[in-house]
C-alpha cells in the first residue's frame, strides 16, 4: 500500500509538472529534477521560532476624490458584476478593506464629494454614494474592514480660515457624527478613522477625537495617523505618551516599501494606507504585485491599500484609469476587469485579516520576493513574485534599479508545516499577450514524499500562490457590452421625486456640489431641478476654483450645442454659466479653458475662454435679474461660437481657436445657490 502511494504521488507530481508546463509554460517541478538542471536558492518556511506580525488585509480607496462617481449610474446586471469582482470573497479582487472619503464638499483629485453637513445645522446621511458602496461591500463580505478619512471639510468648520483645526472639538464632533450616522442610518460599523489626508495633523485634535469617540461609546473605532509621511507622526508619538496611546495604526502613503526607524520603534501596526495610484496596465499590476509582498518584507507593513478602488470617473481627469479595474461607461455598461484585480487575488483569496506572516520571509537570490502567512490552524499560503524593474514601476516614489533573472527556488517547509501533503498552485504571468496568464490554477503540488520540499522554476514578471486552501476561484461573467462613446444627444430634466442618489447621473462636480432639489416655490415646470448648494468655500485639499462647476459628456466633443434653463438665486452679485470644450478638471480645474457663456443678476453677460474669467471674448448688458428662469443656449462649431438667451440671439460668431475639444459644463460665478433645469446637449466629435 505504501509502495502504491509513493508511486501515485510521483505520477501525480509528474502529471502536475507536465500539465503546468503545457498550459502556463512554468511549473512546480520535482526537487530532484531541478537539482540536476541548475543551482538555485533555498528558502526555509518555518514557524518553530514563532510568527511575524499580524496581517491586517489588502484594500482600496473610494474617494480622494469622486473616483467612484460613474459607478452608481451603471445599469444592472453590470453594476452588481463590477461590485462582485471587487468585493465578493473567492471571486475576484476579494478585498479585505474598503476605505472611503468622508465627503467634505471640496475638490480632492477627480471631483468633489458632498459632506453630510454642508452647514452647521445641516445633517443628511444620504448624500453621495459612499454609504451605498460600503453597504454593497458589506453585503458581499460581512467581514470587510471599513475606514473613513477626510480630505476636505465644509467651510463652516474653519470659521473663515482654510484650516480644520480652528475649533478642535467642533471638527471632532463633525467626524464623529459621520461615524454615528453610518451606524444609525445604514447599520455600518466604521472600524478605523483617519485625521486629514496628506495634510497636517494636530496632536491635540487626535486626543480630543479619541475622547469624543469614547464618550459616544465608540471605543472599538481605532485611529490611523497621519496618512502622510512616517517621520513626523512617529517622532511625536515617541515623545508624547498620550498621543502614543490613542494612535492605533501609523499609516503612510507611497512609502516605497520602506518604513522609518521611528515608526518601527513605536511597535505599532504599520500600514501603507495609500499606495499604487498607477495606470491599471500590466505595468500597474507589476507594481501592485511587487509592493504587496515587499511592503511587509522591507517595511513590516501589514496592510496595503490601493488608490483607487475602481476607475469610475472620466478618463481625461487626473490619474485616469488608476483603479484596480475600470468602469467609466455607465451609458454603455462596458467595464474592464484589469490585471491588478487578479494580482490582488493572489493574496486576498488565500489570506484573511487575523492571519500572521511567518518570520521566514524575504527576497529571492536572483530578484523577486516571497512571503508566507498562516491562520495558526494548519493553513499556509505562500506568495512569490518576480516583478522586473522595467515592468513594476509605480507612479511614485522613484524605484531604484534592481535585477530579476531566471532562477530555481527551493522552498523547505518546516515546523508545523512539514507534514502538509498538498499545495494548490495559482499562477500569473504578465507581459506579452502570447505568454500572458492571469490567475490561472495549475495542478496541485504533492509533497508527501519530498520531505516538505519543492522547487519552482521562476522567470521574470510572474506570481505564484501556493496554498493549503482549496477555495480559490477565478470568477467570471459573460463579457459586458462593447465600449461606446457618451451619447451625442443627452438630456436631463431632473424630474426625480425621490432620488436614490443625491447627484444627477453623469454630472461630475469639480468645484461645488450639485444636488437634486425640490423647488417648493414652483409647482410647475421647474418643481424638480439641479441645485448648486454651497454658499461658502470649503476647507480645501486641492486648488478648488473660485467658481463652481460640474462637467459632463465626451472629452472629444468638438462641435456642440448646449441648452439649459438657469435660475440665479443671489441678487445683484449672482451669476451662472453653461460651457463647452472644457479641457481640464480635477486638481487642475482652476486653469480650465473652454467657451463659457455667463449671465449675471446685475444685468450683464460675458463670454470667456476660461473658467477664471481672464480671457474675455465678449461682454454686454442684458435684461437679467435674480429669482427668474432663463434659457441659455451655447453653440460651438469649428472656430466660432454663438449664444442665445431665451431662444433669441445674443452674440454670434465669436472666434474660438482653443481648445479644440472638451466636456460640457454648468456652474456658478461664486459659491452661491443657483438652479439648473432641462439640460440638453447635442454634439459631434
Amino acid at each position: 500500500m505504501a509502495e502504491w502511494l509513493l508511486s501515485a504521488s510521483w505520477q501525480r507530481r509528474a502529471k502536475a509538472m507536465t500539465a503546468a508546463a503545457g498550459s502556463a509554460g512554468r511549473a512546480a517541478v520535482p526537487l530532484l529534477l531541478c537539482a540536476l538542471l541548475a543551482p538555485g536558492g533555498a528558502y526555509v518556511l518555518d514557524d518553530s521560532d514563532g510568527l511575524g506580525r499580524e496581517f491586517d488585509g489588502i484594500g482600496a480607496v473610494s474617494g480622494g476624490g469622486a473616483t467612484s462617481r460613474l459607478l452608481v449610474n451603471y445599469p444592472e446586471p453590470y453594476r452588481s458584476q463590477i461590485l462582485d469582482y471587487l468585493f465578493k470573497p473567492n471571486f475576484g479582487a476579494s478585498l479585505h478593506i474598503l476605505k472611503v472619503e468622508i465627503g467634505g464638499d471640496g475638490q480632492t483629485t477627480d471631483g468633489t464629494e458632498p459632506s453630510h453637513m454642508h452647514y452647521a445645522l445641516d445633517e443628511n446621511y444620504f448624500r453621495g454614494y459612499e454609504w451605498w458602496l460600503m453597504k454593497e461591500a458589506k453585503k458581499r463580505n460581512p467581514n470587510i474592514t471599513l475606514i473613513g478619512l477626510p480630505w476636505s471639510f465644509p467651510g463652516w468648520l474653519g470659521k473663515g480660515f482654510d484650516w480644520p483645526y480652528v475649533n478642535l472639538q467642533l471638527t471632532a464632533y463633525y467626524v464623529v457624527t459621520w461615524i454615528v450616522g453610518a451606524k444609525r442610518y445604514h447599520d455600518l460599523d466604521i472600524d478605523y478613522i483617519g485625521i486629514w489626508n496628506e495634510r497636517s495633523y494636530n496632536a491635540n485634535y487626535i486626543k480630543i477625537l479619541r475622547k469624543m469617540l469614547n464618550y459616544q461609546g465608540l471605543q472599538r473605532v481605532k485611529i490611523i495617523a497621519s496618512d502622510n509621511l512616517w517621520e513626523s507622526i512617529s517622532a511625536s508619538m515617541l515623545l508624547d505618551a498620550e498621543l502614543f496611546k490613542v494612535v492605533d495604526v501609523i499609516g503612510a502613503h507611497y512609502p516605497g516599501t520602506h518604513s522609518a526607524k521611528d515608526a518601527k520603534l513605536t511597535g505599532k501596526k504599520l500600514w501603507s494606507s495609500e499606495d499604487f495610484s498607477t495606470l491599471n496596465s500590466d505595468m500597474g499590476a507589476g507594481c501592485w504585485g511587487r509592493i504587496l509582498n515587499q511592503n511587509y518584507i522591507n517595511g513590516y507593513m501589514t496592510s496595503t491599500i490601493a488608490w483607487n478602488l475602481v476607475a469610475s470617473y472620466y478618463e481625461q481627469l487626473p490619474y485616469g484609469r488608476c483603479g484596480l479595474m475600470t468602469a467609466q461607461e455607465p451609458w454603455s455598461g462596458h467595464y474592464v476587469v484589469e490585471s491588478p484585480v487578479w494580482v490582488s487575488a493572489h493574496t486576498t483569496q488565500f489570506t484573511q485579516p487575523g492571519w500572521y506572516y511567518l518570520k521566514t520571509v524575504g527576497h529571492l537570490e536572483k530578484g523577486g520576493s516571497y512571503v508566507a502567512l498562516t491562520d495558526g490552524l494548519g493553513n499556509l499560503t505562500i506568495i512569490i513574485e518576480t516583478m522586473s524593474h522595467k515592468h513594476s514601476k509605480c507612479i511614485r516614489p522613484f524605484l531604484p534599479y534592481f535585477n530579476v533573472s531566471q532562477q530555481f527556488a527551493t522552498f523547505v517547509l518546516k515546523g508545523s508545516f512539514s507534514e502538509i501533503p498538498e499545495l494548490q498552485v495559482w499562477y500569473t504571468k504578465l507581459g506579452k499577450t502570447s505568454e500572458r496568464f492571469l490567475f490561472k490554477q495549475l495542478d496541485s503540488l504533492w509533497l508527501l514524499d519530498s520531505d516538505g520540499s519543492f522547487t519552482l522554476s521562476l522567470h521574470e514578471d510572474e506570481l505564484f500562490t501556493l496554498t493549503t486552501l482549496t477555495t480559490g476561484r477565478k470568477g467570471s461573467y459573460p463579457l459586458p457590452p462593447k465600449s461606446q462613446p457618451f451619447p451625442s444627444t443627452y438630456k436631463d430634466d431632473f424630474n426625480v421625486d425621490y432620488p436614490f442618489f443625491s447627484e444627477a447621473p453623469n454630472f461630475a462636480d469639480q468645484t461645488g456640489v450639485f444636488e437634486y432639489f425640490t423647488n417648493i416655490e414652483d409647482p410647475g415646470e421647474h418643481h424638480f431641478t439641479l441645485r448648486q448648494v454651497l454658499n461658502q468655500r470649503p476647507i480645501t485639499w486641492a486648488a478648488d476654483a473660485s467658481n463652481t462647476i460640474s462637467i459632463i459628456g465626451d472629452y472629444n466633443w468638438t462641435n456642440l450645442t448646449i441648452k439649459c434653463d438657469v435660475y440665479i438665486e443671489t441678487p445683484d452679485t449672482g451669476g451662472v454659466f453653461i460651457a463647452g470644450r472644457v479641457n481640464k478638471g480635477g486638481i487642475l480645474i482652476r486653469s480650465a479653458r473652454g467657451i463659457f457663456f455667463w449671465i449675471f443678476a446685475n444685468g450683464s453677460y460675458r463670454v470667456t475662454g476660461d473658467l477664471a474669467g481672464w480671457i474675455i471674448y465678449a461682454l454686454g448688458r442684458v435684461e437679467v435679474t435674480a429669482k427668474k428662469w432663463y434659457t441659455l443656449t451655447l453653440t460651438i462649431k469649428g472656430h466660432f461660437a454663438s449664444g442665445m438667451l431665451n431662444d433669441k440671439s445674443l452674440w454670434t460668431d465669436i472666434p474660438v481657436n482653443f481648445p479644440k475639444n472638451g466636456w460640457a459644463a454648468i456652474g456658478t460665478h461664486s459659491f452661491e445657490f443657483a438652479q439648473f433645469d432641462n439640460f440638453l446637449v447635442e454634439a459631434t466629435r
